[in-house]
């Protein structure tokens, strides 16, 4: 039993470490920044270099 539990938390684990390699991945093109998506309020989304940019606090450019 303490194998299957420790194998389960393994693929936990593993499964969020690649959502968070590819939430950082993150290269949507843009122009201004309505051609970026909508997100949910405690996120912005800015169009910077070209690129979409998500974070709590608006970025310096």
């Amino acid at each position: 039993m303490a194998q299957f539990l420790m194998f389960v938390y393994a693929l936990i684990l593993i499964n969020i470490s690649l959502f968070f390699v590819e939430a950082t991945e993150l290269n949507i093109p843009c122009v201004a920044v309505d051609d970026c998506p909508k997100v949910e309020k405690p996120l912005n989304m800015w169009c910077m270099h070209q690129y979409c940019v998500y974070g709590f606090i608006k970025p310096y450019k």
